[in-house]
């Protein structure tokens, strides 16, 4: 309705929410004068479960991030690649079987195996068979992580009530589960650090600082600290497990239905897989991986078509006036980038439709500006696990298109509708497609 416009004020239920479209002044938001916009807009309690990556305030994901940062260098991701690659093992194998009987399957339920199982070995140091039979505790909270909408909707209908009730827009029985499976882990390893060098590594060393603490803003001499209490814990764990599980699930999904539907791309992608294979001796190493150029492009595709948050969200802490305008915003106004509108913008991607991976080549990535492509927003608060989002999927890819081929099924849809009940993209009755076994 507006072409012309910088920004757009629009209400979210009771919300007032500015759209900003421009994206010089995104950049501005999320990079330039990221100090002014350091909150995603839904803070709860300072302690305790509130004290997550996702809903934690601005000084405690500050805080938080300078101490998990550590865990997704390339040391860390190297020794959790021969966790991935079993698990991509067992993943291939479990396919084989079920397709021997019908080789048309839901892609999402299929992918979320793999996620799952990765996700709670390379962070817990669980091991979990989630590929010969259903894990109903995990398959149960995933379920609820999934489905959290009416919070969602309450905190947009009256702005900050869940606060002032002291609630969170996390269940009970979730916070309940991730809490005893941390102190499952802590038991389990005598409360102490391991060689594994995990998630649950990570945070052991951290608990017997008993308290972290770190400057409040940039040039502030004020300290804010955390307790490190079995809750807080939890929380990362919980940030941990919703950032790597059923967002790549997803990615990969959406992924291998395009796959389908464009066999030339395919064909593409599996060349490039036994290139790089044989020149790493057959060896799936890190390195290995992240040869795979052309599969980076369409991963980076995927999460163009199909950015598993359709928009980021970021609040002012004071007044400002947005670059390029006379518009001056007030102290905690809500700011909506929407990042699914800027993916399927023509004037930025020409026929937007269309799966196209050479969109992302080198030179067109940078002729492009920065902030045109948002899937784990830009800036300070970016993903904080992308790399290990990326590893992830490409070891779970590798292993998969190895062995077998993704075909249309007489029931996958044309067209995907969405679940507006879920907080993220996700399609309505799943994607069912064919895996055909290579000879």
């Amino acid at each position: 309705m507006y072409p012309e416009e910088k920004v757009v004020g629009i209400f979210v239920m009771r919300s007032p929410e500015l759209l900003v479209r421009d994206l010089d002044v995104i950049k501005n938001v999320l990079i330039k004068d990221f100090d002014v916009f350091l909150s995603r807009g839904f803070e709860f309690k300072k302690t305790g479960f509130g004290a997550n990556l996702f809903h934690g305030t601005a000084d405690t994901w500050r805080l938080l991030r300078s101490r998990l940062t550590p865990l997704f260098t390339s040391g860390k991701l190297k020794n959790m690649m021969y966790l991935l690659s079993e698990c991509g093992q067992k993943f291939v194998e479990y396919v084989a079987r079920v397709t021997q009987l019908n080789p048309e399957q839901e892609v999402h339920g299929m992918t979320e195996k793999f996620t799952q199982s990765a996700i709670v070995a390379c962070a817990f140091g669980v091991n979990i068979d989630t590929f010969n039979q259903e894990h109903e505790t995990f398959r149960r909270v995933h379920s609820i992580m999934s489905n959290m909408s009416f919070s969602r909707d309450l905190e947009l209908m009256y702005p900050g009530i869940i606060v002032k009730i002291g609630g969170s827009l996390i269940s009970t029985e979730v916070i309940k589960f991730f809490i005893d499976l941390v102190k499952g882990v802590t038991a389990q390893r005598h409360g102490r650090p391991t060689n594994r060098n995990d998630f649950m590594d990570l945070m052991l060393k951290m608990r017997e600082e008993k308290h972290i603490s770190g400057p409040m803003r940039k040039n502030n001499d004020t300290e804010t600290s955390l307790e490190l209490t079995d809750e807080v814990i939890a929380a990362q764990a919980f940030s941990f497990y919703a950032g790597g599980f059923g967002t790549s699930a997803a990615t990969i999904g959406f992924l291998l239905y395009q796959l389908a539907r464009n066999p030339e791309i395919q064909d593409k992608v599996v060349a490039e897989i036994k290139e790089v294979l044989e020149k790493h001796d057959g060896e799936m190493t890190l390195q290995a991986v992240f040869d795979l150029s052309y599969m980076g492009q369409v991963f980076d595709e995927t999460l163009r078509m199909y950015p598993i948050v359709s928009d980021l969200k970021r609040m002012s802490n004071r007044a400002y006036t947005i670059p390029g305008t006379n518009v001056t915003i007030e102290k905690n106004q809500l700011i909506k980038i929407p990042t699914l509108g800027i993916h399927f913008d023509e004037k930025i991607y020409p026929n937007p439709e269309k799966f196209d991976p050479e969109r992302f080549s080198p030179e067109n990535v940078a002729a492009r500006h920065p902030c045109a492509y948002l899937p784990f927003g830009r800036g300070p608060r970016n993903c904080i696990g992308f790399r290990f989002a990326q590893l992830q999927s490409r070891v779970c890819l590798v292993k998969l298109l190895s062995q077998f081929r993704v075909e249309p099924s007489k029931n996958t849809p044309l067209q995907l509708q969405y679940d507006p009940r879920r907080i993220t993209l996700y399609p309505i009755g799943g994607i069912p497609i064919n895996f055909i076994k290579r000879h």
